[in-house]
């Protein structure tokens, strides 16, 4: 484990996708308001963190890598502290991709004891973050043959398309993928595969709202027929996480999450250490193992995280 963090230090990774300011207002509740019948929250803490394709890029320089960030980044103040977020970390924005005409995607939840009161997003047309590849193509381009890996991490609000995809495609050494299947874009041939449980029943073609026990074999098959990716990993949340060659299950990695307070931002932190680990040339196994671990840290804190190589290290 220490010389695999230690050849991680040597990685560089471009981070391609929708790009997020996750804002968190937590308080405590103790009255309802007489105006409405609706709690009243007692402000204790305000923070903001990077969400989306951007909490991958930060869980990738937590655990060490050299990492830039390409997003739709609004010119607005979400975007300047976003943006600030990342260069605090020494994360690569390029201005280039600070965009006037729509807003930095921001999520704003309330929460009290814990539990989420309501969330609040300020967000535009999905049409309106299509990246121009007319004139950004090239740029997209030159960055990915610069690096070792590069993940696209679709969350759905427009930055990803079938055209950037097929263009990263042409050039990256190894591409890894978080899909979003909803919007029936083609992630077909990338080296890595990250769907959760929901999102694999949506690439196999296959209904999501099916509660029986999940149908490894059959997902499985249907996804390497439709999108033939070189390896698949598929969280299953408690059940684990499920990996695939060859259209093959090879086997189910029991979760290694001690406790588990928030789920939120586990799938960020599974794409960037196993693409971390793969890129480092370990076995698609022992990356598994690898990223069962840092998602098993993440999920026992409260709200988008990341992991560093002491928590991971720590028995």
């Amino acid at each position: 484990m220490k010389d695999l963090l230690k050849q991680i230090k040597s990685l560089r990774v471009l981070v391609i996708g929708d790009v997020m300011l996750d804002r968190y207002v937590i308080g405590d509740v103790t009255r309802i308001s007489p105006e409405a019948p609706v709690p009243v929250l007692a402000v204790r803490e305000e923070r903001s963190v990077a969400g989306g394709a951007a909490n991958v890029a930060l869980n990738l320089k937590s655990l060490g890598a050299q990492v830039e960030s390409v997003g739709w980044y609004g010119q607005d103040s979400r975007g300047d502290e976003l943006i600030q977020i990342l260069q605090s970390q020494d994360i690569l924005v390029d201005p280039k991709f600070r965009f006037a005409n729509a807003p930095t995607v921001s999520k704003s939840r309330v929460t009290a004891s814990n539990q989420q009161i309501c969330r609040v997003d300020r967000e535009a047309s999905i049409d309106e973050y299509k990246p121009d590849l007319s004139h950004l193509g090239e740029i997209i381009a030159e960055k990915v043959e610069r690096v070792d890996a590069v993940i696209i991490s679709d969350y759905g609000k427009g930055f990803v398309t079938n055209e950037l995809i097929a263009l990263v495609r042409k050039v990256a050494r190894f591409l890894a993928i978080d899909p979003k299947p909803s919007r029936l874009l083609n992630y077909s041939h990338p080296d890595l595969l990250t769907p959760n449980r929901l999102e694999a029943f949506e690439l196999a073609g296959l209904s999501r709202e099916t509660r029986d026990r999940f149908p490894s074999e059959q997902v499985v098959k249907s996804i390497f027929e439709m999108h033939t990716p070189k390896m698949l990993a598929v969280t299953l949340g408690a059940e684990g996480m499920l990996l695939s060659k060859s259209g093959k299950v090879e086997r189910i990695i029991p979760t290694a999450a001690r406790e588990v307070f928030d789920v939120s931002g586990a799938g960020d932190t599974v794409i960037a250490s196993l693409t971390l680990a793969l890129a480092a040339g370990q076995s698609f196994e022992q990356a598994a193992e690898f990223a069962n671990l840092a998602a098993g840290v993440v999920v026992g804190k409260v709200g988008t995280a990341t992991v560093s190589p002491a928590e991971i290290l720590t028995p």
